[in-house]
């Protein structure tokens, strides 16, 4: 897991701040922006599990708190709807001139619905995804309904939702009040996903009807049986970000697996534009090696040395394996450590020079099991006679052809 933190500014100038979560072993194919709930924030569970489930499947995820919310700067009391959908276009600018315009938004409750409005003015936007939003922006009234008739004689109020204190002034229901989100909806000629809790007491399922009737095709709907409006258990959110990512394949650019063949035991390609992010098929398996950051790579996967050492780990664990089960003993668990490097031999003449290093692995390892002194003495033996090690030991020749 790859999270940045990172701060841009709304049409107003001020600092907002947010969460760039990026695909561990490579480059995102694809942004996408998140817009968390009325009065939540970017690191709210179901928004980080949502997240991490669409960088997981190789996008990367922008996630950020509204102005005066979490970490951002304004006040809350100041803000209202269109607020948050400016926003939402000022997260869309900061992805485009700093790494690539997004394509898919993510919309949670209140949130949703500003993913809709935001769409339609957000050009790069393929694909919107809606989780219990309300139909109707005005719909987050009903959790204010104690206090609107002070709103609205006096102008402002003090709201407490979730337990925290909220300024809510009389702009702010205003702004409300003159959103159409079906009227958008109809127009938005981008592929919808409807997600929506049956059981959701908060905005109830009948939301979800009305913004599918007004969308036009394509679109579609996802029941989150179970789940509660705020997605509080970690399978649902898991569960919700995964169809996301899946249902968004079908609208957005995502490049086709890599289609390696050869008729060797493995291949490996490296692109001039990838550093040394190089894609390998071994076997039938398909991995990526790659080199540190400080070297100039990007980390996505271990380099040679890595898979050298990794193959004399998992042959020497191998063959103890297999001749511990020849002889009945109660080996319950190995493990082996190996590490690589270049050191002096102890007899060296000239040890100042780079040629007097030679290869070095270093390996460690653990039995775990009843097992007596001569046992391990000889499992010990054991690990030195497995076919990698073997090699490393023993005279060995590559010969290079010119593939035409």
């Amino acid at each position: 897991m790859n999270i940045q933190k990172i701060t841009f500014q709304n049409e107003d100038g001020q600092q907002l701040s947010g969460r760039l979560e990026l695909p561990a072993v490579q480059k995102p194919h694809t942004f996408a922006l998140f817009a968390h709930c009325f009065t939540c924030n970017k690191n709210l569970g179901a928004v980080r599990n949502i997240s991490r489930a669409l960088s997981s499947a190789g996008f990367g995820v922008l996630r950020f708190d509204f102005t005066g919310l979490g970490e951002s700067d304004g006040e809350f009391a100041d803000t209202n709807f269109s607020g948050n959908v400016e926003d939402l276009i000022a997260a869309s600018d900061y992805l485009a001139n700093n790494h690539q315009a997004p394509a898919l938004l993510v919309g949670h409750s209140l949130g949703g619905a500003a993913a809709i409005f935001a769409a339609s003015e957000i050009e790069s936007i393929k694909a919107v995804a809606t989780i219990g939003a309300p139909s109707n922006p005005v719909h987050v009234t009903h959790l204010l309904k104690s206090s609107i008739e002070e709103i609205e004689s006096k102008g402002k109020s003090v709201v407490n939702i979730g337990g925290r204190d909220f300024t809510i002034k009389k702009q702010f229901l205003d702004d409300l009040k003159s959103k159409s989100l079906p009227d958008v909806a109809g127009d938005l000629r981008k592929a919808l996903l409807v997600m929506h809790s049956p059981q959701d007491t908060i905005v109830g399922i009948k939301n979800a009807e009305e913004i599918y009737i007004a969308a036009r095709h394509p679109k579609s709907f996802v029941s989150l049986d179970g789940a509660d409006h705020l997605l509080m258990r970690r399978e649902d959110s898991e569960y919700a970000g995964k169809v996301i990512a899946g249902w968004a394949s079908r609208y957005v650019n995502i490049p086709k697996d890599n289609n390696l063949k050869t008729s060797h035991d493995t291949v490996a390609v490296l692109s001039g534009k990838e550093g040394f992010t190089t894609d390998m098929k071994v076997g039938n398996h398909y991995m990526v090696a790659d080199e540190p950051e400080h070297v100039g790579g990007n980390d996505f996967g271990p380099n040679p040395y890595e898979y050298v050492s990794a193959g004399l780990s998992a042959c020497t664990a191998m063959t103890v394996q297999m001749y511990v089960r020849r002889k009945g003993w109660d080996l319950q668990n190995i493990e082996v450590h190996t590490s690589y490097s270049k050191e002096h031999a102890e007899d060296c003449e000239n040890c100042q020079t780079d040629s007097a290093k030679i290869d070095t692995f270093r390996r460690e390892i653990k039995f775990e099991g009843n097992l007596d002194e001569k046992q391990i003495k000889r499992m010990l033996e054991i690990a030195d006679k497995c076919p990698v090690h073997r090699t490393l030991h023993s005279e060995t020749q590559v010969i290079t052809t010119l593939i035409d």
